[in-house]
């Protein structure tokens, strides 16, 4: 059993009953990419004209590929993206292994690369993504062009307090006791509750936001791997901020060699506002860019400042 498998027997793909379908915006793709052990379901956007480089964007904790129609619509005339659903999340079904750790979902990214044949690409992650990212551009950096990271979630060592029940998820059994406090919690109120946690002014978020992230709440709710899949990506968050040596995501940051843009925002109650200074020393080649009213996922809060700066990025390495 891997440090971040919970005693019993997970749900594999195999046994993945077929739920409810996933939303898809106007102008965007969904298909699946079968590897061995594992299948992943990617959201795409064809790019305006032939031609433009590839990305990839990597959600966080309890997101999925959706967190990125807004971004991904802005840059569609720069990049040839494609969101993918980590193990799990989403309409991905789980690992045939069990592996949600930072390095299993790493991996899992790197392997859709290898087999696309699609990278080097301009990498975002956010969150939990931004992690996975890191290690990604550390360990392969042949694969990633530029790397984009919103709110990584990179070691602290002192963790703001709204972050701390994501941290004891991972404890076991934890999850098994909060949902069961939580059963008659109706999908309004658990929406409610992620967006109060996760955006710096939910006020922001349209009656049409709201509904469809309401919609998405219930499909997942009826996934019998939900629980499984949050608790042990939690615990893999958990084990890698306890890494260290060469394995550490702050050691690996300094490896990376490609251009990154880091984007922190003033309220986020998850990752510190404070980290994006040690942020911008640790990447080699960064620069910052700072959204004061922002929270934990400034791309879907504020994608016009966040494409901004990544066309700003693409004009310096143009330059360069």
């Amino acid at each position: 059993m891997s440090s971040t498998e919970l005693p019993g027997v997970h749900v594999s793909a195999a046994v993945v009953p077929p739920g409810r379908a996933v939303r898809v915006a106007e102008g965007e793709e969904l298909h699946s990419v079968a590897l061995p052990g594992l299948t992943l379901n990617i959201r795409s956007r064809p790019p305006q004209q032939a031609g433009p480089e590839p990305a990839l964007y990597v959600h966080g904790l309890g997101g999925s590929s959706q967190n990125w129609s807004a971004l991904m619509e802005l840059l569609q005339d720069v990049v040839d993206g494609e969101a993918v659903d980590l193990p799990g999340f989403g309409d991905s079904p789980p690992p045939d292994d069990g592996n949600y750790s930072v390095t299993g979902h790493a991996r899992a990214v790197i392997r859709l690369l290898d087999a696309g044949e699609r990278g080097p690409v301009h990498l975002f992650g956010n969150s939990l993504g931004g992690a996975v990212a890191t290690r990604v551009a550390a360990v392969r950096p042949d694969l990633v062009r530029t790397l984009t990271l919103i709110s990584p979630a990179l070691p602290e060592i002192r963790v703001q307090w709204p972050a701390v029940p994501t941290a004891l998820l991972a404890l076991p059994g934890a999850a098994t006791l909060f949902s069961r406090m939580t059963k008659d919690w109706t999908a309004e109120e658990r929406t409610r509750g992620v967006m109060a946690l996760c955006y710096g002014d939910p006020a922001r978020v349209s009656e049409a936001g709201f509904r469809d992230a309401v919609a998405e709440m219930e499909r997942r709710l009826e996934l019998p791997y939900f629980w499984d899949a949050m608790t042990r990506s939690a615990r893999g968050i958990v084990d890698a901020y306890t890494l260290g040596g060469q394995h550490g995501l702050w050691r690996q940051a300094e490896r990376v060699l490609a251009p990154t843009q880091l984007v922190y925002g003033g309220r986020d109650q998850l990752v510190s506002y404070r980290m994006a200074r040690r942020a911008s020393a640790a990447f080699r080649d960064s620069r910052l860019l700072t959204l004061p009213d922002a929270g934990h996922v400034a791309m879907m809060e504020y994608p016009e400042a966040v494409a901004q700066a990544f066309r700003e990025l693409l004009d310096e390495r143009g330059r360069s």
